[in-house]
């Protein structure tokens, strides 16, 4: 059957009536774009100066977004989500760490978390960014095609050697391996190395995934463009397919350096798109496998009708969707309710650490049109549905 997302009884069944309480009073301040903004603004400042909000943090924006400050916390926030039929995207939410060292201790705790996800049912991937094991400024080289001395030259192959070494360990485990997007500036570097990582990896199955931003306006043709080179090269494509996360910034760049900005003129070329490499997936299942990561209802709707429409059982391994913890949970619960696949975001890690994200996460639902309203209709609706009872 098709999902039916207005569903309040079945989304939001794993949620207290404390968690929607505090799930309503933070959509409703994210959907101020000043009272978001100076939020913000107050929260990086008392980090900046140690002042006492850890706990304050981790009882609103923390709880609602990430899984815990430990593995063994996602873990458990896991077994939550996964008692209906949610699987989990362990994502180890720390940012900006910039030294050798930094991007080496990363990989342990990468393997870590793949080797405790592989005592677990419920969760079937990591995620992973490649600006969590290289130099922003090396990956930029890369892209524009500038010569690397020798050192740069031995740090690229120590970043090959770290996600080579990630991926060998979630191969053996039979764990999936999700790999971001990054700013268009950067991303060529990211999809050689990620093409390389599915070419040794993706010959029975897909165990890795490169990620694909549709709010470029080139990322359609690129998808296409990246089916031919896995089929000719023999290996299966993993296609996550999202809208994208960068907007702003790329908008802004484009314009301060003069040339044409990658990002689609508009949502609904964003949308077409999105819908037309979702279907492309779906027309090639046999040679690949789709991940649907959005929040977008129709888009989701489309897959499944189209899954349904061809005979293509709701809990086939090649299509996946997805959603971010604490978000959309409409989407997730009511299509996992049906029989599809579905796996949470999951981010985890120390609250300082993981600030970054969360900020990410204020601002997206600030700035999306419609996301924070639909959200809150939905909470207030089954707030409204239990008192009733």
């Amino acid at each position: 059957m098709l999902p039916e997302f207005d569903n309040t009884e079945i989304a939001f069944q794993y949620r207290s009536d404390k968690e929607l309480k505090r799930a309503r009073f933070l959509f409703s301040s994210m959907g101020s774009p000043t009272l978001t903004a100076i939020g913000m603004k107050m929260t990086q400042f008392a980090i900046a100066w140690n002042l006492p909000i850890k706990s304050l943090i981790r009882h609103t924006l923390f709880d609602q977004f990430c899984g815990g400050e430990t593995m063994e916390e996602a873990a458990q926030t896991a077994a939550v989500i996964g008692k209906y039929g949610i699987g989990t995207i362990l994502d180890y939410g720390v940012e900006g760490k910039e030294s050798e060292q930094d991007f080496d201790n990363a990989v342990p705790e990468f393997i870590k978390a793949i080797q405790f996800a592989a005592k677990s049912k419920n969760i079937p991937f990591i995620s992973i960014k490649i600006t969590g094991f290289a130099h922003f400024a090396l990956l930029e080289k890369i892209h524009n095609g500038t010569t690397l001395n020798a050192d740069e030259t031995e740090a690229w192959k120590r970043v090959y050697g770290r996600i080579g070494q990630i991926c060998h360990v979630a191969a053996n485990n039979n764990i999936m391996v999700l790999v971001d997007a990054e700013e268009s500036w950067i991303q060529k570097p990211v999809d050689d190395l990620t093409n390389a990582m599915m070419q040794q990896h993706n010959k029975a199955k897909v165990v890795v995934y490169n990620t694909y931003q549709l709010y470029r306006h080139d990322r359609l043709v690129f998808l296409k463009e990246s089916f031919e080179y896995a089929n000719t090269n023999g290996f299966l494509l993993g296609a996550k397919l999202v809208r994208g996360a960068y907007m702003e910034k790329e908008r802004a760049r484009a314009a301060e350096k003069g040339y044409p900005s990658p990002i689609q003129p508009g949502k609904q070329a964003t949308d077409n798109d999105y819908d037309e490499a979702a279907l492309f997936c779906l027309q090639h299942l046999d040679k690949l496998a789709l991940f649907v990561g959005t929040h977008n209802e129709a888009s989701c709707l489309k897959v499944a009708e189209y899954m349904q429409g061809h005979g293509i059982p709701a809990n086939t391994e090649r299509v996946y969707f997805s959603q971010l913890y604490g978000m959309s949970d409409n989407i997730s619960f009511n299509l996992a309710h049906e029989g599809y696949h579905v796996a949470k975001y999951l981010p985890y890690g120390p609250v300082k650490d993981v600030l970054p994200y969360l900020m990410r996460r204020a601002q997206e639902n600030t700035s999306v049109a419609g996301q924070t309203g639909r959200e809150l209709s939905l909470i207030n609706k089954e707030i409204k549905r239990r008192k009733t009872m």
